[in-house]
């Protein structure tokens, strides 16, 4: 390795964005020791000095995502007086913008890149959530979810979870089995959260034959008429018993359809004020 680097990541944010791109741009330096120092939220002058003072000690270079066309100039004056190398990788782009759209940023909002980037992460954190919990595979932090969908097969559970989990939702779904009990889990958590999904029986037959004739499969009652029926009565039979849980028939509602009503009434009844999408 070539001797001892320090690159500065100086952000009025996390520093999120601008570390991805040195990271990915170290990679054509492999042969160098780099230490990389973040300083975060930095949104006064007196900071700026001070890590400018530190980077001039250290012979390091710095690189900046700062908003603030003050803040920038502060920066890029003070490196010049003490020789430091600092690159601005957001303020070429926003002048750029300025220009496109004919608008002068004289106020921008500081942090604005790290709300975005903590939404893409609450989002991200939501699909991942989802997925571990598709089709009842985890029951142990049920608690944790924000919607439960509960129902038979093919009444859309994981199709509508993927899709609230897309808008920052973190969705659990637990399928209904007859002669499976419905794990104690369910009734622990806050019932407010759990929804029920049912459909037609005509139209859940054609879905699952459908489903059969694509891997090949025509044998046992699956996707016959009367087993789904016995089915459908077993989930109402458990929809009676808890009342508080709202029932959506899926039959010949779009997808996009559904989750909306899901989200306003969950948000409703949990007092979460919005759609909740990032």
């Amino acid at each position: 390795m070539i001797g001892s680097n320090t690159i500065y990541i100086l952000s009025d944010g996390t520093g999120e964005t601008a570390a991805s791109m040195v990271k990915a741009a170290l990679v054509q330096y492999h042969d160098y020791e780099v230490n990389i120092v973040r300083c975060k939220n930095v949104r006064s002058e007196a900071q700026i000095e001070t890590i400018i003072d530190e980077a001039a000690e250290k012979k390091g270079f710095i690189v900046y995502t700062v908003v603030s066309v003050s803040l920038r100039a502060c920066l890029q004056d003070l490196s010049k007086k003490k020789s430091v190398l600092a690159v601005d990788l957001i303020g070429p782009l926003l002048a750029g913008l300025d220009q496109y759209f004919e608008v002068t940023s004289s106020h921008p909002e500081a942090g604005l890149l790290r709300t975005v980037n903590e939404d893409y992460f609450k989002r991200i954190e939501a699909i991942e959530f989802t997925v571990k919990h598709d089709d009842g595979k985890e029951v142990r932090y049920l608690d944790q979810a924000d919607i439960v969908l509960v129902g038979i097969s093919r009444t859309s559970k994981t199709p509508l979870s993927i899709f609230l989990s897309h808008k920052g939702w973190k969705v659990a779904n637990i399928p209904l089995v007859l002669g499976v009990p419905v794990p104690e889990e369910l009734f622990k958590i806050d019932q407010r959260k759990i929804v029920g999904l049912v459909i037609d029986v005509e139209k859940l037959s054609r879905i699952r034959r459908n489903r059969l004739d694509k891997f090949g499969d025509s044998a046992g009652e699956y996707a016959a008429v009367s087993h789904i029926q016995r089915e459908i009565e077993y989930s109402f039979e458990l929809f009676k018993k808890n009342k508080r849980w709202p029932v959506f028939d899926v039959t010949e509602r779009a997808l996009e359809e559904t989750a909306a009503e899901i989200i306003r009434l969950v948000s409703s009844r949990m007092g979460i004020k919005g759609d909740r999408v990032l």
